[in-house]
């Protein structure tokens, strides 16, 4: 069910709700995240990049790279801020790096966005990232292109104009190197080990250790909770493998061992 629709029911089961509060119900109508798992993310579409080179969609994500989209805006006055904060602090803590191994686009739901905002927007999450060679994209566009692309992956927001801000929700939108949708992580904390394990999944077998691919086959993502959650059967089965395997390498052992004794007493 969606938040609007949730808002929705609400507000009828409320026939008593003061003005003030049917105005923040209106506020948030239509805001909120629609899952659109496996949702091709239009191509073409055209935006600027913080020093106002135009490329499409398509150019950015055809590089083999899983990519994490999220939707934000410079002048947010705290959700986008902390949502940001929360993906540099996470990314810090797995050993890939953004930008070489995976990638990060942020895209401004401002269309009125400028080019030194979405510049500064951009330098104030790299340096608290802080990490060589990294990469994070911050995209302007116009309001079509950011409508379409917010419809692509089920992202609701709405513009107040009394405010003079965005209404919106946070969520990391993780898109294959083709640029469907394969995973939403929601909130502004993201624990590392579920964001690295959804990037190593979302990459489509770019799994590049035995350890992860272990990792992988013994976690479920559980979308309940947005996490990846331990499964039983599976480590019991990695388990079970692992136990036949050292009971085998130690028989063959022993007899290895014994072998010179049986040579000599059969001679």
């Amino acid at each position: 069910m969606s938040l609007g629709l949730l808002v929705f029911c609400f507000a009828f089961a409320s026939p008593l709700a003061s003005g003030q509060e049917l105005r923040q119900i209106k506020e948030l109508d239509g805001v909120g995240i629609i899952e659109k798992l496996d949702e091709q993310v239009p191509l073409d579409l055209q935006f600027r990049d913080h020093t106002g080179k135009a490329q499409t969609i398509g150019a950015i994500l055809g590089n083999g790279k899983a990519t994490i989209l999220t939707l934000n805006y410079a002048d947010c006055p705290q959700l986008c801020n902390l949502q940001l904060t929360g993906l540099a602090n996470s990314i810090k803590e797995i050993e890939e790096t953004a930008g070489l191994d995976y990638q990060i686009l942020t895209v401004s739901i401002n269309p009125l966005e400028t080019l030194e905002a979405a510049s500064n927007f951009r330098q104030r999450y790299l340096d608290n990232y802080g990490r060589e060679n990294a990469d994070w994209k911050f995209l302007l566009g116009s309001e079509e292109s950011i409508k379409k692309l917010a419809s692509s992956v089920g992202f609701g927001y709405q513009f107040l104009p009394d405010e003079n801000e965005f209404s919106h929700t946070a969520a990391l939108i993780l898109l294959t190197p083709e640029g469907k949708v394969a995973r939403y992580l929601y909130g502004i904390e993201y624990a590392p080990k579920t964001l690295r394990l959804s990037l190593l999944e979302t990459a489509a077998g770019e799994v590049r250790s035995t350890v992860d691919r272990i990792l992988l086959y013994c976690f479920q993502y559980d979308a309940s909770k947005g996490s990846y959650t331990l499964s039983i059967i599976r480590l019991t089965q990695v388990g079970g493998g692992l136990t036949l395997l050292l009971l085998g390498t130690f028989i063959f052992l022993q007899m290895r061992r014994n072998r010179p004794k049986i040579q000599q007493n059969a001679a």
